[in-house]
């Protein structure tokens, strides 16, 4: 079974799974415009608690990597910035000449 066919098949389970009554049957809940229905909203306590717990898992780069992705950054910007200030000097001179001034 290649890639393309087990996409297919999980993107048909998900639809499958969509189709299917979240709730008990008999059970009145709101619907959106879709017809699916409503989700519940998550407590903000718990919300919070899953934040936290996302952001453990998260793999923090350290000051020494920060400050080299900063240094990056800023001289990738001030070498793009002298780039197109080059061109538009350039391109500037030459319709001057070219079409007098």
């Amino acid at each position: 079974m290649n890639r393309q066919t087990k996409r297919l098949l999980a993107k048909q389970k998900k639809q499958e799974d969509r189709a299917k009554p979240a709730v008990a049957p008999g059970a009145a809940t709101r619907t959106t415009a879709t017809g699916l229905p409503k989700k519940q909203r998550t407590p903000p306590k718990q919300f919070l608690r899953e934040v936290r717990g996302e952001l453990k898992k998260v793999a923090w780069p350290s000051r020494g990597e920060v400050t080299t992705y900063t240094v990056v950054v800023l001289v990738s910007t001030v070498f793009v910035t002298l780039f197109v200030f080059g061109l538009d000097y350039g391109f500037a001179k030459t319709v001057l000449k070219v079409f007098g001034g």
